[in-house]
């Protein structure tokens, strides 16, 4: 399978470059082409992963590759990456997030359907082994009644503000809570956003906290159930990226995806909520 990289400057294009090309770790999967031009992160790329083409803009892999992953940080710019290859059916990561706004999503996502592209978009900690081991433990006292994620976030951050981290709090909380989101509340603190909601029938409380130029705070889940509260920091390894990526291979080799299309949407409503109520004030 060979893959192309959209968008090189995120370090999770490293952990890509590293697992499929140095460690030919997924199977035949391999990344052979970048975009984005000869520049000096793509020359390291290229010299790490033996990697062979590098072209300009992100429509001249088409031809080259199998695959394609946007990885670009700035979600605004994934609705133009992405679309391209999704018309022309390849299956399309996009990492995190989807988009910056749920009109760019559902473009993406009908681009996806149309042309019959397979496409998966998640934030990495959904995958990772910390929290399966909080669904697992959660759903064994039943469904949650309430459930409390918080990670680090910058609502000012340059890549789309809180949408760049606060996918990531923001993607856990909604794989413990299914449904449909009502109801986005949205209220601040000198260094804190807290984001509050309904899932279908449960309540949903999300609290980013603006890391310091030293120190951020731990990835964290809770969850009430009937029975149970449950709770898990969320520790992130040198290997943190390999579960998605291996969710993503999957999808490429079955044209299954990971994640229903309704669920690539709802984190989307709530940050762009969330963007919405703080653009206000």
């Amino acid at each position: 399978m060979r893959i192309g990289i959209v968008g090189t400057e995120n370090s999770h294009v490293d952990h890509i470059v590293g697992h499929l090309n140095v460690h030919d770790a997924g199977g035949d999967a391999r990344v052979v082409a970048l975009s984005g031009g000869r520049g000096r992160r793509n020359e390291a790329l290229a010299c790490t992963g033996g990697i062979a083409e590098i072209v300009d803009e992100p429509a001249d892999l088409l031809g080259l590759v199998d695959a394609v992953i946007v990885a670009d940080r700035h979600g605004s710019h994934h609705r133009d990456q992405a679309i391209p290859f999704l018309a022309e059916g390849l299956p399309v990561f996009v990492d995190k997030p989807l988009a910056c706004t749920v009109d760019d999503a559902r473009a993406i996502i009908d681009t996806a359907l149309a042309h019959d592209a397979p496409l998966a978009s998640f934030s990495a900690l959904r995958w990772i082994p910390d929290a399966d081991a909080l669904a697992a433990r959660s759903a064994r006292g039943g469904p949650p009644h309430v459930v409390v994620t918080s990670g680090p976030a910058d609502p000012d951050g340059e890549y789309g503000g809180i949408f760049f981290y606060g996918i990531h709090p923001v993607d856990l909380a909604l794989r413990l809570a299914p449904g449909e989101i009502c109801d986005v509340r949205t209220d601040t603190t000198d260094t804190t956003v807290t984001a509050s909601f309904t899932a279908g029938g449960t309540r949903v409380v999300v609290n980013f906290v603006e890391p310091t130029a030293t120190h951020q705070i731990p990835f964290h889940g809770m969850t009430f159930t009937q029975e149970s509260m449950v709770q898990q920091t969320l520790a992130l390894d040198a290997n943190y990226c390999v579960p998605g990526l291996e969710a993503f291979l999957e999808m490429a080799r079955t044209g299954r995806p990971p994640i229903g299309y309704t669920d690539l949407l709802r984190p989307i409503e709530v940050l762009e909520a969330v963007t919405d109520a703080l653009r206000s004030r």
